[in-house]
């Protein structure tokens, strides 16, 4: 069920006639009026229709996702207590995936493009963006690596612990996770996926972002088509080759893993649909397996993927300043823990960008 107008059919009669489904992107016609003309009343009932067909919408996700926060007992007190995040529109929420071996990761970007404490609060006050590490619990409930990451959470309080069993091979479930538990807790315009060892400038990401605001059903990275790997015991092997056909041909385009977003809509269409959506071997076809019957806009932007430096600094000079940075044969910065404090002072954006970016007039409260 695509969380859109046309997701939820619904009949209206005017004068007799039936419209079914009513997409405000489709002219309907009369039988007896040649010139299609639709009347004022007509398009007062139509739009009266889809705003019904909105508040049923938000209503069908606010019931799901209060029975999901009381039916979860691993949820902090601070996810529970959501009442002040459903009041605000923000601009977009950022997980950036992370596991529990990655400590040294996580500091890095903290010391690096993440702001901390006042700052991450003023960010998220201020210009609507809610960056957290994403992370599920270990196999052995409130052993020794929860307990780490619990440690980890009172010192900085920049974790979403979402209800998920950690582990390499359910990347695809816990990217599931990640969007379903993030739109249940913050109202964004975009959802965004990023990994811990990529260095963002979230200033040029938000404006990236921003130009997509307008549209429906949007998901925006990198998009590549890689080989269907069958032959096991390789990285990325996909028990499921089979059913992309002949061996050697190649995925369906999709958004490359490091970073991607998409719009609220499909936030959604991933929340309502979670327990039917089909899980591949690798996470980031499985976003585009979940989309690729959908109307759905693919946005390619190479921003988002560019490379660490110089390639990176040169565009910065430029005047091109990148989104994203990492190396493609690492599938993010070789030794990032060394390394992303170079790349951020060779290709991070101004200071005072985050503060002043346009992409802040897009922020609303809702009523």
């Amino acid at each position: 069920m695509v969380p859109d107008a046309k997701g939820i059919p619904w009949t209206s009669r005017t004068g007799g006639k039936q419209f079914v489904d009513y997409d405000p992107n489709i002219v309907l016609k009369n039988e007896g009026n040649n010139s299609g003309d639709i009347s004022g009343s007509q398009h007062s009932i139509l739009t009266m229709d889809k705003a019904i067909s909105d508040l049923e919408i938000k209503l069908m996700a606010s019931r799901a996702e209060r029975e999901t926060i009381q039916k979860d007992p691993m949820m902090s007190e601070g996810v529970k207590n959501i009442e002040s995040t459903l009041k605000r529109k923000y601009f977009m929420v950022i997980g950036i995936n992370t596991a529990f071996s990655s400590h040294k990761r996580r500091d890095s970007v903290r010391a690096t493009w993440m702001p901390q404490a006042e700052k991450r609060k003023k960010l998220e006050e201020e210009t609507g963006i809610i960056i957290r590490f994403v992370i599920g619990h270990s196999s052995t409930s409130g052993g020794i690596l929860d307990k780490a990451i619990e440690a980890e959470e009172k010192v900085h309080g920049d974790f979403l612990r979402l209800q998920h069993v950690e582990g390499y091979l359910e990347l695809s479930a816990k990217t599931k996770t990640y969007f379903a538990t993030a739109v249940s807790l913050w109202d964004a315009e975009f959802y965004v996926k990023v990994d811990d060892d990529i260095h963002v400038n979230l200033a040029t990401l938000g404006v990236t972002l921003a130009r997509h605001s307008k549209k429906p059903r949007v998901y925006i990275g990198c998009m590549k088509s890689g080989p269907v790997l069958a032959r096991k015991g390789v990285k990325y092997h996909e028990p499921e080759y089979w059913k992309f056909g002949e061996v050697g041909n190649k995925y369906f385009r999709h958004a490359t893993g490091q970073l991607y977003a998409i719009s609220k809509d499909l936030a959604t269409y991933i929340f309502i649909n979670q327990n039917v959506l089909h899980k591949y071997a690798n996470e980031d076809v499985s976003l585009g397996a979940w989309f690729i019957g959908l109307d759905v806009e693919h946005v390619d932007d190479r921003r988002l993927c560019c490379g660490t430096p110089p390639d990176c600094e040169w565009k910065a000079q430029a005047g091109n300043i990148c989104a994203a940075s990492f190396d493609w044969r690492c599938s993010g910065i070789c030794r990032s823990v060394e390394r992303i404090m170079e790349v951020h002072e060779r290709c991070g954006e101004d200071k005072n960008a985050l503060w002043s970016a346009n992409f802040v007039q897009t922020i609303r409260t809702s009523s």
